[in-house]
């Protein structure tokens, strides 16, 4: 899709589209501050996993999000209403109502009928469905309340939220594995810029803890999931040559987006412009990626050229950054056909903060896009935790960051997802 950003009018297909706010629910962090401080400084929140038994699975380490309270987000649910409501739907209730917060987008700013949501998760409820599933008391008779249908629908976290928030507008929910949030992104640009909304809130969310899960990644062979790790802090490594794959995370990330002349008029800031966003399938292998680089390459060339701009204007690029064999390497490689020419000092800084949270699957596009906005805004890059003093996998042996937050100069980033499903995304940022 063609997000490119420019300067007129405010139905424009090229006037600037601004975030606004970012609300999370994360392991350790329940605001935009205390994000950033986490990512900046590549803070893991990472610890034993305690949420779930993964049987013979060799793991033992999550990013788990313990002590949430609904109460301090949403002290205007009545109480019967929240019983009826599944804790993934509270906790991107509690995300959205932060991020709206942050925006200082209440009701009274907008128009509920130009107010829109689109929420990203790969898999849904999951998490409640299990559940029931497996609790025997759960037979027709004997289910609880007529909300036991709506728990188990893919998108009522999505269509609580708009309720309790009174968006009226499109409210619908993604499920595109990891590159989801940026997809939502790319479809949200495309109401504001199309007239059809003048802010929509974007959403993504996982709760991934289940041994079922843990099953099922663990079939995909060696190097996905981090094993078994005396310190969990140390369990993802990005691009070094120990690393052993990712952990999991659970929580919601979610973003205010705004036409830039709506935001404007309110008085609200922007913590970054959304200028592009391309995404492709591969159509190859359905766990696989390309591995040339060449593919991704041209997709970030696509992104930049849809926002005026190229590969020389980059200043940093939040990446993927999962800890895996190919993930890495593909990231690398993508570099090295950007840059091709340029020695390796002279590639932009590319960090991921997948150690910090955890991979959050349907919602892992939103951490990195708020990580990059943040960067962008406060003029910091964010560190690659665990990476320094490490052996660098040679392939990977360049600027990650790896020696903590560092100040910079910063106009241009771009954030990329990759995806089961031969599935690659690139959202370029600039600066606000």
């Amino acid at each position: 899709m063609d997000v490119s950003s420019g300067s007129s009018g405010p139905n424009s297909r090229e006037e600037p589209v601004v975030i606004t706010g970012i609300g999370v629910m994360l392991p350790g962090a329940s605001n935009v501050n205390e994000f950033w401080q986490d990512v900046r400084a590549g803070n893991s929140r990472l610890g034993f996993l305690t949420r779930c038994d993964p049987g013979r699975i060799p793991v033992s380490v999550a990013g788990q999000l313990k002590g949430f309270d609904h109460q301090k987000y949403l002290p205007d649910l009545p109480d019967a209403h929240a019983r009826r409501y599944s804790r993934d739907a509270l906790v991107v209730m509690s995300a959205i109502e932060e991020a709206r917060r942050d925006a200082s987008l209440d009701g009274s700013e907008i128009d509920p009928r130009r107010l829109s949501l689109i929420a990203s998760s790969s898999r849904g409820p999951l998490e409640w469905v299990s559940n029931a599933l497996e609790d025997p008391a759960n037979d027709s008779e004997n289910f609880g309340n007529s909300g036991a249908m709506l728990r188990g629908l893919p998108g009522c976290a999505a269509t609580m939220s708009a309720i309790h928030s009174n968006i009226q507008g499109l409210v619908t929910t993604l499920s595109s594995a990891c590159v989801g949030g940026q997809h939502a992104i790319g479809f949200a640009t495309e109401l504001l810029r199309s007239g059809a909304a003048d802010a929509v809130v974007v959403a993504g969310y996982e709760f991934p803890l289940l041994s079922v899960i843990y099953k099922s990644f663990a079939s995909m062979g060696k190097g996905v999931l981090s094993s078994e790790s005396e310190d969990p802090a140390n369990a993802v490594r990005p691009y070094t040559r120990d690393r052993e794959g990712f952990v999991f995370g659970e929580g919601a990330v979610a973003l205010c987006l705004e036409r830039e002349s709506f935001a404007r008029d309110r008085g609200a800031a922007g913590y970054a412009r959304v200028l592009s966003h391309r995404a492709l399938n591969e159509a190859g292998h359905p766990f696989g990626m390309d591995m040339t680089g060449s593919v991704t390459a041209g997709v970030v060339v696509d992104a930049l050229a849809a926002a005026g701009r190229g590969p020389q204007d980059v200043d940093y690029y939040m990446g993927h950054g999962t800890g895996t064999p190919k993930n890495d390497v593909a990231e690398s490689r993508m570099l090295g056909v950007l840059y091709e020419g340029r020695p390796r000092s002279g590639w932009p800084p590319l960090s991921s903060v997948k150690p910090v949270y955890g991979h959050l699957l349907g919602a892992a596009g939103l951490v990195n896009t708020a990580a990059t906005a943040l960067s962008l805004h406060h003029q910091c890059l964010c560190a690659t935790a665990n990476y320094a003093g490490a052996a660098p996998d040679p392939e990977c042996d360049h600027d990650h960051v790896g020696e903590g937050a560092r100040p910079a100069e910063l106009d241009l980033a771009v954030s990329l997802s990759f995806a089961i499903g031969s599935q690659t995304s690139a959202l370029v940022l600039g600066s606000a």
